[in-house]
């Protein structure tokens, strides 16, 4: 079907931020494929348990002393999730090719970061 109006030949994306977005560190992500076949993510950091409680000793002069560890054979870690994305197979997609791109710079240009972070003009991600 032909087309009655002319494409522009550059569109120009301006980028809000809401007022109160953090940026956010993660260590991993847990998830997968919903019903509607869309990809949800759960980004989390990861610490030790903290223990309900500590003890330490009083020495006799009314210091501190060492703090009393119980000792436990079980290992838990805390995966703090805070930051939940639902995304399409197409947006899937965009990241990917994404993420893609700039792990090759940083592979590429391992010896010296910074030559990558000023060289970087196509920035953020586009789908």
């Amino acid at each position: 079907m032909p087309r009655n109006f002319k494409l522009p030949s550059k569109i120009r994306f301006e980028y809000d931020i809401r007022e109160g977005v953090k940026q956010q560190y993660t260590h991993g992500v847990w998830g997968g494929i919903n019903s509607q076949a869309e990809i949800e993510m759960n980004f989390y950091t990861e610490s030790d348990k903290l223990p309900a409680f500590s003890e330490r000793t009083i020495n006799p002069d009314g210091t501190l002393g060492p703090e009393l560890i119980a000792q436990t054979e079980e290992k838990t870690l805390v995966r703090d999730v805070h930051s939940r994305i639902v995304m399409n197979y197409h947006a899937a997609q965009a990241l990917r090719q994404w993420l893609d791109e700039k792990l090759a710079t940083i592979e590429t240009e391992e010896t010296d970061l910074t030559d990558a972070f000023f060289a970087d003009t196509e920035g953020g991600l586009e789908q």
